[in-house]
């Protein structure tokens, strides 16, 4: 048995002025056998897909995958690209392969299409046939469309926000797909949309009352002929037409058990939606900073200072705060400003310079902030993550400074990262608990290492374009229906 793995994945906010152009693929590109040489053992959907097929002992070939962080939209040119070579690939390959093992996120957007993700199926499904067994595996936070399923053998996702079971999904999607082709399962699957969009902040899934409806998913598996339960939340970032949560079942050979298991969440998620959206632990940037002061005078752990609107990891709005105080030892890890970070490194180690750091990325970003410090770190710094989520995966923060000014640390990097586990402190000779307060800009995922690193976490509303608020957005393609947006 062969199988081919690859992917294609990128969260796309589409309210982002800059395109995304094809040189950002580029960066996160594997291809061939580098996909199991550098993705193997790693806590990622191609990693969990290697690793099922170890196990079942079925023979691997790489394709081409690629999955850079969340930005504006992606132009279409990388799209025809990424697709074109995918085929070229698996019409090249040596010997035929029995089916394919593919990564997709589910809100993905380019610059004229709004459901990429099913384009891209629907265009292998014409271009290699309509025999050829195809599993994909996905994001939590995708928006998908119901032709998705049109195309697809099998669709999993993750059950996890933040995203700890990546490798798991990879593997149950692998596992389902290898089942398949022995003949021991017929997988079908359903889907069903209740009209409902969450802020990414509101969908970390060990949190009540979300874990409630996982929870149910994952009673529903239990069932005799169900083979796998998906809560995609949704990206309320994205202005497409598929926008919202989907539950997607695939259940064996029972088209409507499927379907009975989708409704049935469907109408539980419906029921509760008023709940899902936790209103009342968002603060303005003023008010965090002020408890966590209050906060920060008894405690032995720093506080998170979520700014969770921000999408292009440059916003300033908290940053602004912070150096007004100026009481508070803060971090600011991760910042996306590569011209600052240049100027830094063309200053030394050791000295002194002025930066104007931040706020870039659009008007809503907060603008500038002007600090005068000393350069701790400065040049380029890759590392293999020790956190929980995505473990064991490269980073890459291209060129990048460490500057002290005055009671804030800030490190300024040229690709776009989260700052989600302790790294960004470790990879610079600190820990997270050398500070009164840290500014992160994840949405769940930094929950996975954070919730025990902190003290508290304070989740910030600002203005920018990922906000809790989605009434401040101009979408336009939304249909009617959708929860809060459109009705």
């Amino acid at each position: 048995m062969r199988l081919a793995i690859g992917g294609f994945a990128h969260e796309t906010v589409t309210f982002l002025p800059e395109t995304t152009e094809i040189d950002a693929f580029e960066h996160a590109a594997l291809r061939g056998d580098d996909i199991f040489t550098v993705l193997s053992g790693t806590n990622t959907d191609a990693g969990g897909m290697i690793n099922a097929c170890v196990q079942l002992r079925a023979d691997i070939e790489g394709l081409v995958h690629t999955a850079p962080p969340p930005s504006g939209p992606f132009s279409d040119a990388a799209f025809d690209a990424y697709l074109a070579e995918t085929i070229d690939r698996i019409r090249t390959l040596d010997e035929p392969v029995d089916g394919l093992l593919l990564h997709l996120h589910g809100a993905m957007a380019t610059d004229s299409r709004q459901d990429p993700e099913t384009d891209y199926v629907r265009e292998l499904r014409t271009a290699l046939g309509p025999d050829l067994p195809i599993g994909l595996s996905m994001d939590l936070h995708g928006n998908l469309s119901p032709n998705l399923l049109d195309n697809v053998t099998l669709l999993c996702g993750y059950h996890e926000s933040p995203h700890i079971d990546m490798d798991r999904t990879g593997e149950r999607t692998a596992e389902l797909m290898v089942r398949t082709l022995r003949g021991e399962i017929a997988p079908v699957c359903a889907m069903a949309k209740p009209g409902i969009v969450l802020p990414s902040i509101f969908t970390a899934t060990r949190l009540a009352p979300l874990s409630d409806l996982m929870a149910k998913a994952r009673a529903w598996e239990r069932e005799p002929g169900v083979l796998d339960v998906t809560i995609f939340t949704g990206f309320a970032y994205a202005d497409v037409a598929p926008i919202g949560m989907s539950i997607v079942a695939v259940a064996d050979n029972d088209p409507a058990l499927a379907q009975r298991v989708a409704d049935d969440l469907a109408k539980t998620a419906l029921h509760m939606r008023d709940q899902l959206y936790k209103r009342e632990l968002l603060l303005s940037v003023d008010d965090a900073i002020a408890k966590a002061a209050d906060i920060a005078r008894n405690a032995s752990k720093p506080v998170v200072l979520l700014e969770h609107a921000d999408r292009n990891n440059d916003s300033t709005h908290t940053l602004h705060g912070l150096v007004a105080n100026g009481s508070l030892k803060a971090a600011v890890p991760y910042l996306y400003d590569p011209e600052a970070a240049r100027t830094a490194i063309a200053a030394g180690v050791g000295n002194r310079v002025t930066l104007k750091v931040g706020g870039n990325s659009s008007d809503r970003a907060g603008g500038p902030v002007e600090m005068t410090g000393t350069v701790r770190f400065a040049g380029p710094k890759t590392y293999t993550n020790s956190g929980p989520f995505r473990h064991g995966a490269p980073v890459d923060l291209g060129d990048c400074a460490l500057v002290e000014a005055g009671n804030v640390t800030i490190s300024l990097i040229s690709t776009l990262e989260m700052a989600m586990n302790e790294d960004p402190f470790l990879q610079f000779g600190q820990r997270a608990d050398d500070f009164d307060v840290i500014v992160l800009r994840s949405k769940t995922h930094f929950r996975a290492a954070y919730e025990d690193l902190a003290e508290e976490i304070l989740i910030v509303e600002t203005p920018d374009w990922g906000p809790a608020d989605l009434s401040r957005l101009p979408y336009r393609n939304v249909p009617p229906g959708v929860f809060p947006v459109t009705e």
